[in-house]
């Protein structure tokens, strides 16, 4: 009776140690090992937009003012249901504006134009060719794929904040409260969140997998230009190679994707 009972003690401990571990393999596993993020899982479609490098142009000079911005923002925040709560330290942005001397604090110019000097400046994620966040993440909830776009998984996400800390662009938001009460009309299309994740712009990954441009680009009316940097053809490398531009924060090293032309 003793042998029997220590058996299947034995036994009973080694399958809950197995069901134990299961999920902390699961959520310490890489991404590459489960395919893409299921935030950005979509149907592989032969019209998918598809890039070595992917990039982005802002045209400041086709803005004048706040107003300009707010149908870009508006639409990026529409569609990938980000809620609207009003609390400055509960606030989810993906894309939003600041003024010059936040958004680029490392450009050392006395005299700004007044233009510059009052003109609101689209930020958003930066997409990194060296991003800090990726490595920063514990359990690969955040991850860059090929193509140069950061990703977030929000299952694998545990709400660290170690990305945070890590992005010099400041870049992410945090779920401090359930974000779905303050989404005005839900997008069925696109996952929401829950309370305890972290989350940011991803280049609409999900509209590029179905051979759609980014909704801000699409918002812009041609101040925004979105296409494969390492393609001299395409429309981001002829917009450098015509306009001076700079980026934010380039001197960290992180190789920022976003361009601006002042």
């Amino acid at each position: 009776m003793k042998k029997s009972r220590r058996s299947f003690l034995q036994i009973a401990g080694v399958s809950a140690l197995g069901l134990g571990l299961k999920p902390v393999a699961d959520l310490v596993a890489a991404p590459a090992e489960h395919g893409e993020a299921p935030a950005e899982r979509v149907l592989k479609n032969e019209a998918a937009l598809k890039a070595k490098q992917w990039a982005m142009v802002i045209d400041t000079r086709m803005f004048e003012s706040a107003a300009d911005l707010e149908p870009i923002i508006e639409a990026c925040h529409k569609i990938h249901n980000v809620p609207s709560i009003d609390h400055p330290r509960h606030e989810i942005k993906w894309i939003w504006e600041e003024e010059f001397k936040h958004a680029f604090p490392t450009q050392e110019l006395r005299f700004l134009p007044e233009r510059i000097e009052h003109l609101p400046f689209l930020v958003l994620c930066n997409h990194c060719e060296d991003p800090p966040c990726v490595r920063a993440c514990p359990t690969k909830a955040t991850f860059k794929r090929e193509d140069g776009i950061v990703l977030m998984d929000f299952h694998r996400c545990i709400g660290c904040r170690f990305c945070m800390a890590a992005c010099p662009y400041g870049s992410r938001s945090f779920n401090f409260r359930d974000p779905r009460p303050f989404i005005k009309e839900t997008n069925l299309k696109f996952p929401t969140r829950m309370k305890g994740v972290v989350e940011k712009c991803n280049f609409c990954a999900e509209r590029l997998a179905v051979g759609q441009m980014p909704a801000c680009v699409e918002a812009s009316n041609g101040a925004l230009t979105f296409g494969d940097l390492e393609d001299p053809e395409s429309d981001v490398r002829k917009l450098l190679s015509e306009n001076f531009t700079i980026r934010r924060k380039q001197a960290l090293g992180t190789g920022p994707a976003v361009y601006y032309i002042i």
